[in-house]
């Protein structure tokens, strides 16, 4: 893992960012899927650099990604999709299967040409569990670090039924962190609540954060965590503020209802969180206020990068003001040391804003 040490202050930190994306090419899927899905699958928006989310080059040049990682001053970066996230949505299992292993390829062939710094993410289909330990096993092998699968599941496929118990296994025995990003699955965005005026904004605070605590309330009481001890899960882009009065509250139901209706558990919520679930968080001025006192081993920057709303190039800016009142060691933690021991990430020392190894 990192050997960061240094909390002598933000410039000289190392910064990991647990939550970055690419952007894929326009013809990604149609040009790398198998023959006989090539006429239904997804074509993506082909921006210029400058527009929507395509912010800059190195959204899609891993070469040009690498020097404006060193100009905001991150040694790696965990990457995530940027146009198939909706996708995630798809109700024909067998074309999700194709698109996702045909940007599973894309991305392995991104990330070589800088492995200790591009931690690339699969995703994963798990309509047909079979399929998906399967794919879950040769992204493995390729080199990449986890899973990313839907956050909201299907109807017929919630989180606590035993649909998923060997994809569970599988990632646990991988060592592979599934990680649940919004905007994946059958949620709000593909029933078109967060496109209808004021209701927006329901559907990018209130639902979003719904998803969210239904999976991990699903995954914590329905007794998954229990069953695989050493299974990681990742909320990813959901923030952190909201994290320790949810968990409070579980603890608080759980310890005054068990004794007559006792869930499949024996532990608090909570500490099956602590053990086993990650969070990233970017832009969470409550969250950095929390961190002083409550997770600052299960938190994770992240700069979201290449979108508009990333802090590059003035993360180090952001950082400060948000977690610049941190004693060094937890800053430590957050800024670098909680992700790379979770992802297995080799960094050795910090990069500055010019580019240059200190």
């Amino acid at each position: 893992m990192s050997k960061a040490t240094n909390g002598n202050g933000t410039g000289s930190e190392i910064l990991i960012s647990s939550d970055s994306h690419v952007m894929e090419p326009s013809d990604l899927l149609a040009t790398r899927v198998a023959p006989s899905y090539r006429d239904r699958a997804p074509r993506f928006p082909q921006l210029n650099v400058g527009e929507s989310f395509q912010t800059h080059p190195g959204g899609q040049d891993p070469n040009c990604r690498i020097k404006e990682m060193e100009t905001d001053g991150l040694s790696a970066e965990v990457l995530y999709p940027t146009y198939l996230l909706p996708h995630f949505a798809m109700d024909d299992a067998k074309l999700q299967q194709a698109c996702f292993r045909a940007y599973n390829d894309w991305l392995i062939d991104y990330c070589k040409v800088a492995p200790n710094r591009l931690v690339g993410i699969a995703a994963i289909s798990v309509y047909d569990i079979d399929e998906a330990v399967e794919e879950l096993e040769r992204c493995a092998r390729a080199g990449m670090k986890g899973s990313i699968i839907w956050q909201a599941p299907h109807p017929d496929l919630p989180f606590h039924s035993d649909h998923y118990n060997k994809f569970w296994a599988a990632s646990q025995e991988m060592n592979m962190p599934v990680n649940l990003h919004i905007l994946t699955g059958h949620g709000y965005h593909k029933q078109g609540l967060n496109k209808k005026g004021v209701e927006s904004y329901r559907g990018s605070v209130n639902l979003k954060l719904k998803e969210i605590t239904d999976a991990f309330f699903e995954l914590i009481f329905y007794g998954v965590l229990d069953r695989y001890p050493s299974l990681k899960f990742v909320s990813v882009e959901n923030e952190v503020g909201w994290l320790p009065f949810m968990l409070q509250q579980w603890d608080y139901y759980y310890r005054r209802f068990r004794g007559v209706n006792p869930p499949p558990i024996d532990k608090d919520p909570s500490e099956y969180f602590y053990r086993q679930i990650f969070a990233t968080f970017f832009r969470d001025t409550v969250g950095g206020h929390n961190l002083e006192w409550w997770g600052s081993d299960n938190c994770m920057w992240s700069n979201d990068y290449p979108h508009g709303n990333s802090t590059w190039p003035e993360s180090r800016k952001y950082i400060e003001r948000n977690l610049g009142h941190l004693p060094g060691e937890i800053r430590v933690k957050l800024l670098c040391a909680n992700v790379a021991k979770l992802y297995d990430i080799e960094i050795a020392q910090p990069v500055s804003q010019q580019g240059q190894m200190r």
